[in-house]
């Protein structure tokens, strides 16, 4: 099973997913103007939360499964749980994911690339 790959798509999937919905759509939704353009896409673009919310639990579940394989800290592991749910945050802390997989678990890496 290819974890790593999976995880780092679910991670970029979600990332880009929370920085749209915090980003674009709520202040669009709240503070454009009443009944403009603008309003009305932040206003449809919403649906773009629950679409985050069905990625974040998969990429929980995916993200735990190569916490266990790779043997992470328990506060590692929480930080990559939870940085979906921070905008930005996962960015960096998917860089520091694959850093850390390249030092102390290259199979992991290696096997994922082949």
């Amino acid at each position: 099973m290819k974890l790593y790959p999976a995880q780092r798509v679910l991670a970029l999937v979600v990332g880009v997913l929370l920085a749209f919905c915090s980003l674009v759509a709520l202040p669009l939704k709240y503070l454009a103007t009443e009944g403009g353009d603008l309003q009305r896409f932040g206003e449809n673009a919403s649906i773009m939360w629950a679409v985050h919310g069905w990625v974040f639990m998969i990429y929980v579940v995916v993200s735990f499964f190569l916490a266990r394989r790779a043997r992470w800290s328990v506060a590692f592991t929480l930080l990559v749980l939870a940085a979906g749910l921070v905008p930005l945050l996962i960015f960096w802390v998917e860089h520091k994911v694959t850093q850390r997989l390249r030092a102390e678990n290259p199979e992991l890496v290696s096997a994922s690339a082949g």
